[in-house]
């Protein structure tokens, strides 16, 4: 490994807490290749084709030998996972984050029995992680939902997922209870809020829309069934291991009101719900007065069964996760601008560019400003400790002569961030549990499944047409974060 010294520069103000925990994240079914080895089934991310910035990845009935599928070899951590956490190790690394494929552990998702040579898979991995000082921090269900429930039963707008989902994080649960303390139950849950696009109701839950489907009633049914799973399965994680932390995991990208107009402070706030349906019935056990008041005025049937109320009530989460990569602008009567507007996956009707802001080559705001602002706003809202699990800058690299990659943009985009976490926690108050920048190994992008919008420390020779030796090379932001973690965030 190259060795680069002092790519850290000190910075004013004090470190970070002790035991708090620096790491990195990724997710199986971006990573990990292998899709069809030892036994594994297919999942909704299988059949997802490549596509680019401006270009949809489309969702195909099956495998289609015609079509390129981006995740079935991914950066092939399958089989190179033991190379990669002596690099994670060298960082210095305290936690990584990643998932259990569901799809690894029962291939189809309702079988009774679990497929052993996918547990044994995960046994290796958390061992080798713990063997390096490295705490894993698992997504129960990372997009990776098995396609023979989406296929066959609906996905999660069939209430019989519920408990195929509760059978599965049980399994993981007794497996893994003394070798993962840290878990989440649905990553990026909210992301379905927005159903102008297809992918996330497709892969938060396996779901399409119909032509006689109504978007929104479907949503809060599926909504309402993977909020009942999330309560049972953090109700039976404390029941086999109290000493079990089980969060919820986020999208939360910061809306601004265009201006100082009460309409557009009002159109904000309207904005803010769809960010916060999820977490305010994860945290506080209950669905919340707006959102009860559109089921009624609608009169949306959304599966409500006598003793849901109890199952959310004791299902309440220990932490709160979130993904922070960007911040959206709202005016009041601009919705039609909205899918015009340079702002992509942070977008919601009402959006509008924000002009204080610059932007990545994928559209997505640059502002850790709103990342403190964040931190504010869900300690205050929840009063829980909170885990910024994902945040990171996705751009073009390029790889030297010699083999290097000078990516100081990226150092300035995490140095920037961290800083603001910094003021969160040591000028806020803010009850912070750790950081986790995504994509510490460069991977597939899920939104457009992109090789090419890399986020990694970590470079991966692998492209978007599926070439490359896979080969690992550190970035040299690996070394700037290094000794970032070494100084505990002292040193920037």
């Amino acid at each position: 490994m190259q060795n680069q010294q002092n790519v850290a520069t000190p910075t004013s103000g004090n470190a970070l807490p002790e035991g708090f925990l620096w790491g990195g994240a990724v997710a199986g079914h971006q990573i990990e290749g292998g899709w069809d080895e030892d036994g594994k089934g297919l999942s909704v991310v299988d059949v997802l084709t490549g596509g680019a910035h401006g270009v949809p990845r489309r969702i195909t009935e099956n495998v289609e030998p015609e079509e390129y599928y981006p995740n079935q070899v991914a950066s092939d951590f399958y089989h190179r996972y033991e190379e990669d956490v002596e690099l994670l190790a060298g960082m210095g690394l305290r936690c990584f984050r990643t998932s259990i494929q569901w799809s690894r552990i029962f291939p189809l998702g309702d079988e009774e029995e679990p497929n052993e040579a996918g547990l044994a898979f995960y046994d290796r991995l958390f061992d080798t992680l713990n063997a390096h000082g490295i705490q894993p921090v698992v997504t129960l269900s990372h997009f990776e939902l098995p396609l023979h429930l989406a296929r066959h039963y609906g996905g999660f707008r069939n209430r019989e997922v519920v408990a195929h989902f509760e059978r599965f994080a049980r399994t993981c649960f007794e497996r893994f209870h003394t070798k993962v303390r840290y878990w989440m139950t649905f990553n990026e849950i909210n992301n379905q809020m927005d159903t102008r696009n297809p992918l996330f109701l497709w892969t938060n839950s396996g779901v399409t829309l119909h032509e006689e489907d109504n978007p929104r009633e479907v949503l809060l049914r599926v909504a309402h069934n993977e909020l009942l799973a999330s309560a049972l399965a953090v109700t039976a994680g404390h029941e086999i291991d109290p000493d079990l932390k089980i969060g919820a995991m986020i999208s939360f990208v910061t809306v601004y009101p265009y201006s100082c107009d009460p309409q557009d402070i009002l159109a904000a706030d309207i904005a803010n719900h769809e960010r916060f349906l999820f977490p305010d019935v994860q945290v506080r056990g209950h669905w919340p007065a707006y959102a009860l008041k559109e089921i009624e005025a609608n009169g949306y049937d959304i599966g409500f069964q006598e003793g849901d109320d109890a199952i959310l009530r004791a299902g309440t989460v220990d932490y709160l996760g979130f993904s922070y990569y960007m911040s959206t602008t709202v005016k009041a009567g601009a919705e039609d601008h909205a899918e015009e507007s340079g702002i992509v996956d942070g977008g919601m009707p009402g959006s509008v560019d924000n002009p204080h802001l610059g932007a990545t080559d994928w559209g997505w705001t640059i502002d850790p400003t709103g990342l403190r602002h964040s931190l504010i706003t869900l300690s205050e809202r929840y009063d829980i400790p909170l885990f910024i699990v994902e945040n990171g800058y996705g751009a073009y690299d390029t790889v030297e002569e010699d083999g290097t990659v000078h990516d100081d943009d990226r150092i300035d985009y995490l140095r920037a961030h961290i800083e603001a976490m910094k003021d969160a926690v040591l000028k806020d108050g803010v009850d912070l549990i750790g950081y986790t920048p995504w994509g510490i190994i460069d991977l597939v992008s899920f939104t457009t499944g992109e090789m090419r919008k890399r986020y990694g420390l970590i470079h991966v020779d692998r492209n978007d047409d599926g070439s490359g030796t896979l080969a690992r090379t550190p970035k040299k932001s690996y070394y700037w974060y290094r000794d970032v973690i070494g100084s505990n965030g002292a040193q920037l």
